[in-house]
């Protein structure tokens, strides 16, 4: 009851003129920097950090609220539309969100993303009112052996588990884990494949290689295929802005799932919400392949629906961790911490006894901030959808010249325009010739990570490996998988002996032809 009585209070403060037009500018600066491509959410709070200065922290940090939810936004609407997410974390949702908008369903794909964006941001502010502390507690359960767990789970289940190929799927992977080694070795200190360049100490930036994997990937990947299909498929309707019933029965329970699984990793330092985002899609993916029509690769509702509320939700519950033990868990949080010490203060514990009107505030403009977005964006979908009518020359050559600009202005270097079309080029082959872009991703995310966790674990038990399964959550993680692993080669080998069974009955040609694809794999 006490969390509810400071929770109207801080409503109490957010709603008054003032700051609720700190709110709405926050939104609308947000979505409009989460637009650009190589920008994003985590850029737009930077961004913005210079301009909240002159205001007092209350004000300040309310804008804040608008900011951070409104760059998640607009990081899916690049995303969906031009296969451009702004950030990492709306990956996931774009594979099968630019799906839709191709097919004439963007304004359904932005209301999906914008419903599952409010679902999981607000169930998971719920949670951090009432739970903040003991939320944040299981943050400590994690060593080094965990992390690794974690990023084995996410490297498997997306390339073996939820890819139609598992030697394509484990193809990119590798190709994203050698990318991934790029830089200065964070514990011995020594450059790995950097050919001497100052530059690439640092690695490859991860929105140069989103930005060229992507959206210069898709630039080449549409200019290649220029004259053989129909120019006219982009101008299509852009799709109803309500969804059907069947697309909210489709939807729903895939907005619970990514708010259940986003929810968790809000509270642990992994570096945002790319795994949770992956490990919703990839769950979604699953579950459809065993209906009678799967939609996945065509453009699947709950495919879009599913990481967005978990993107989300991780975002909020970040936050949680972020006010109850002073712990950044993403980029955006680093940012907003920064901010506190800014103005003098220091989250964590304490931070509820000293600025309890600033706590409780931030804490009511999450739901303000989320209310605020969904009247702003619902209505407006069809006409960010709009941009899909633009002729298509002109469409993908702005898409470029966003894309360059947006990593040229992330870190001023001439390398990285040349690492991005050579990351582009590396994107269109893979499209060529059907290698997923998912695990490639996911690889390039957590494959630092999965190392340094690695050698950390062994460097703490002096290189005795049975410390990589000696706590029960690296247990149920690897068991998990294997079961994971088991079931998804199960569905396809029974999935196989079905066609064949099928094929079989037709005789002649036909069963031959089932016959021999059968003995070839």
């Amino acid at each position: 009851m006490e969390s509810l009585a400071n929770l109207g209070d801080g409503f109490a403060t957010v709603l008054t003129p003032i700051n609720m037009l700190w709110v709405l500018i926050g939104a609308v600066l947000g979505t409009a920097v989460g637009v650009l491509p190589g920008l994003g959410s985590a850029m737009a709070v930077a961004l913005l950090l210079p301009v909240t200065f002159s205001l007092d922290p209350i004000g300040a940090f309310i804008m804040f609220a608008g900011v951070l939810f409104g760059g998640l936004f607009g990081d899916s609407i690049s995303g969906i539309l031009m296969n451009t997410p702004g950030n990492s974390t709306a990956i996931a949702g774009t594979i099968e969100g630019h799906k839709m908008a191709t097919s004439g369903r963007a304004a359904q794909a932005l209301a999906t993303s914008a419903i599952g964006a409010f679902i999981g941001g607000i169930i998971a502010s719920i949670l951090v009112v009432f739970f903040a502390p003991r939320l944040a507690e299981l943050a400590t359960l994690f060593g080094p052996a965990e992390y690794l767990a974690l990023a084995v789970f996410a490297f498997v289940a997306i390339s073996a588990v939820v890819t139609e190929s598992v030697v394509r799927g484990l193809g990119a992977l590798a190709i994203g884990l050698a990318i991934s080694v790029v830089g200065i070795d964070g514990i011995s200190g020594a450059s790995r494949f950097t050919a001497g360049v100052p530059e690439l100490f640092d690695g490859i930036d991860i929105v140069v290689i989103t930005v060229g994997l992507l959206a210069l990937g898709e630039v080449f990947s549409v200019a290649a295929r220029r004259g053989s299909r129909d120019e006219t498929q982009l101008l299509r309707s852009t799709g109803r802005l309500w969804l059907s019933r069947r697309e909210l029965r489709a939807a729903a329970p895939a907005w619970l799932r990514g708010t259940a699984i986003g929810i968790p990793f809000g509270i642990i330092p992994v570096g945002g919400a790319e795994v949770p985002t992956f490990l919703a899609y990839g769950t979604e993916k699953r579950l459809d392949s065993r209906r009678k029509s799967p939609m996945f690769g065509r453009g699947a509702i709950q495919g879009v629906a599913g990481p967005e509320a978990a993107g989300n939700a991780t975002a909020g519950t970040a936050m949680g961790a972020l006010l109850a033990l002073g712990l950044p868990t993403s980029a955006t949080a680093a940012i907003l911490l920064a901010a506190f010490r800014q103005y003098g203060l220091q989250p964590g514990p304490l931070l509820f006894d000293r600025a309890p009107d600033l706590v409780w505030a931030l804490l009511a403009s999450f739901f303000v901030g989320m209310v605020v977005l969904l009247i702003l964006n619902l209505p407006f979908a069809p006409l960010w959808a709009k941009l899909l009518k633009v002729p298509r020359h002109y469409l993908y050559a702005g898409i470029t010249v966003f894309a360059m600009l947006g990593v040229y202005a992330t870190s001023s270097k001439i390398l990285d325009l040349a690492l991005v079309t050579v990351i582009g080029l590396i994107g269109f082959l893979m499209r060529r010739y059907g290698l997923p872009v998912a695990p490639m991703l996911i690889a390039i995310i957590l494959g630092p990570l999965a190392e340094t966790e690695f050698r950390r674990a062994l460097l703490v038990s002096e290189g005795d490996p049975s410390i990589l399964v000696s706590s029960g959550i690296t247990v149920t993680l690897y068991v998990v998988l294997v079961i994971a692993v088991a079931g998804a080669a199960f569905t396809k080998i029974r999935a196989r002996r079905r066609a064949a069974r099928g094929g079989g009955g037709g005789g002649g040609a036909d069963g031959a032809a089932v016959a021999r694809e059968k003995e070839n794999a």
